[in-house]
């Protein structure tokens, strides 16, 4: 705790480590801007505290998230890093980066970049650390808490879906476009040789994650810059992780090479070996890094084509535009901001746990705003209205007497909703993709034939509207979560919109379970408005109706009616192999 002058405690996070750096010369480049490479060992060094902080013991990097530099910081500007443990689990835990800058001159500040690493705690004898649990505080840190397991799916299945994707005919198909004037890939071939001295390692003689990262996207940007002829600004890092330590008096050799060039932006493939005396090379690291060239405007320039070297360099550049896709798929659905992301992304193997990912997390997030007004209530049933940058969400709440576990396996699914939800008049299961995650379209009857508005304007003519679903379904990550229930729109390529039904769109909506006691649960449904679904629920807004009302009395209803019945969409349940087919979809 911290106080306020007028004496108030002030919460802050125990883990939480602040460092600022003014930007001297001796840190910048040629363009008098901070060397990402040191900005990289700032970072690494800071959330390395705070995992110390919290295990009590000294740790290492396992891995890092993917970085995206928003903004370079230039010399005599401030550098603030803020880092804090999000979660801890067995012997690792997640730490949440922040970086921004600031103008001592203008006062300013703006955003860099923010990240999430990976450390793992170890034993000065040796051995891991079994790392006590980090018990969130504050809204925030719940959001952040239970989003860390989302993450950490994601990190799990990485490999898999690069994998997955280079298995796919589409990939295996890339031919090398031969270009008149393109670069022979061995012209970018950078070798380096580094020696690991006290300075650059942590009190363990483990040579710090930063450093090793430092030295990497120093032999990348030459890579990048013997291909382009220019001083290149790297753009991202892909996700990556330590595959073995590094220790005082390695020989780090350190090698690059451009993989591929795309329009604007080349990516370059980075890979950090070990060794001492005469033993042989040890892998510590690879890294992907995406390098771009701007023009004094600050605009993207046109790159010039690469020739890939043959056989191993024809698989990096392939390999190079499998990486491009989950890099797009990962900034278009989980980068950027909510109110950006698209109302239907296209579905597909290769990004489906990131759309998952985003589809529980905007839901949590919905969840944990605190500034949700009492619209109406009735039977201690309540409706709750949120307006925020032109958006409008709404929130229907009540305690209904079932087991939050057992209202959770009934309401994930969605194919039983048309008992109880006149909104819902045909729901078709399309595919279960895992326990988790299942595919679904969805029919609605139009406005006029029983929804909350007889006007044919609201719903394109009376048109009957069919959703694309996505539900991501979680149980809870510790004792006091919720259960969650979360839904989206996706486009299918097999599912197009359809003559004779309007395709609509739901950006965020579901279901969150608490369990108030053994046999009492807390259901609370937000829904994110599209212009699809507000007419839906307008009139119970403006309080003409009290539709809400009588759908969760139904909704109670198939509880206690259905509370012993089995779930069909259980895990460890069997489908017709039909509710599979992935490769159509692939």
């Amino acid at each position: 705790m911290s106080r306020h002058q007028n004496g108030e405690e002030e919460y802050r996070n125990p883990t939480e480590v602040k460092k600022s750096q003014i930007v001297m010369p001796c840190h910048a480049n040629h363009r008098q801007e901070l060397s990402v490479g040191e900005l990289l060992k700032w970072m690494d060094s800071t959330a390395c505290l705070s995992a110390e902080r919290h295990a009590g013991c000294p740790c290492v990097t396992a891995s890092v998230d993917d970085i995206h530099f928003e903004h370079t910081i230039g010399v005599g500007q401030v550098v603030n890093i803020k880092a804090k443990v999000n979660r801890a689990f067995n012997t690792s835990m997640e730490v949440g980066i922040v970086v921004s800058c600031e103008d001592l001159f203008s006062d300013s500040h703006w955003r860099v970049c923010q990240a999430v690493a990976t450390f793992v705690s170890q034993r000065t004898t040796g051995g891991k650390v079994q790392l006590r649990p980090l018990v969130p505080c504050t809204q925030a840190e719940q959001v952040e808490h239970s989003l860390a397991a989302e993450r950490r799916r994601m990190r799990l299945v990485h490999a898999d879906i690069m994998k997955d994707l280079l298995t796919n005919r589409a990939f295996q198909q890339v031919e090398v476009q031969e270009a008149e004037k393109a670069v022979p890939a061995e012209r970018t071939r950078v070798e380096s040789v580094e020696l690991v001295l006290p300075t650059h390692a942590n009190h363990q003689v483990n040579t710090f994650g930063g450093q090793i990262m430092a030295w990497m996207e120093n032999v990348a940007t030459i890579a990048a810059s013997r291909l382009c002829n220019a001083h290149p600004t790297l753009q991202s890092i892909d996700m990556f992780h330590f595959r073995g330590p590094s220790h005082v008096g390695d020989r780090l050799v350190l090698k690059a090479i451009v993989n591929n060039a795309f329009k604007n932006s080349m990516e370059v493939g980075v890979c950090a070996e070990a060794y001492q005396g005469e033993e042989p090379l040890r892998h510590i690291n690879s890294a992907f890094m995406t390098f771009e060239v701007r023009d004094r405007e600050g605009k993207p320039c046109t790159l010039p084509r690469i020739r890939p070297e043959p056989l191993e360099g024809r698989r990096r550049y392939q390999e190079a535009i499998a990486r491009n896709k989950i890099r797009l798929d990962r900034k278009y659905i989980i980068s950027c901001k909510q109110t950006e992301v698209p109302l239907s992304v296209p579905w597909d193997l290769s990004n489906q746990v990131y759309l998952s990912y985003n589809n529980v997390s905007a839901l949590k997030m919905l969840a944990a705003r605190n500034n949700w007004l009492l619209n109406s209530e009735k039977n201690k049933v309540s409706l709750y209205i949120l307006e925020q940058k032109q958006v409008l969400s709404f929130k229907v709440e009540t305690e209904v007497d079932i087991p939050a576990e057992r209202a959770f396996m009934l309401l994930s699914d969605l194919s039983k909703r048309v008992e109880w939800d006149p909104n819902y008049e045909r729901c078709e299961l399309i595919l279960r993709v895992d326990d988790d995650d299942v595919l679904y379209r969805v029919v609605t009857p139009s406005i006029g034939q029983g929804g909350a508005s007889n006007s044919p304007s609201a719903n394109q003519g009376g048109k009957v509207q069919d959703f694309i679903l996505l539900a991501s379904r979680r149980p809870p990550c510790d004792s006091g979560d919720p259960y969650v229930i979360a839904l989206r729109s996706v486009t299918l390529p097999t599912h197009p919109p359809t003559e004779g039904y309007n395709r609509g769109e739901v950006l965020c909506a579901g279901f969150s379970i608490l369990e108030v006691s053994k046999n009492i649960s807390k259901i609370s449904y937000f829904n994110q408005t599209s212009p699809e679904v507000l007419p839906y629920i307008s009139t119970d807004i403006a309080g003409l109706s009290s539709r809400f009302y009588g759908i969760f009395c139904t909704c109670n209803i198939f509880l206690q009616e259905n509370r012993l019945t089995p779930n069909p969409l259980l895990p460890g349940s069997t489908l017709p192999r039909a509710l599979w087919p992935l490769h159509t979809l692939s």
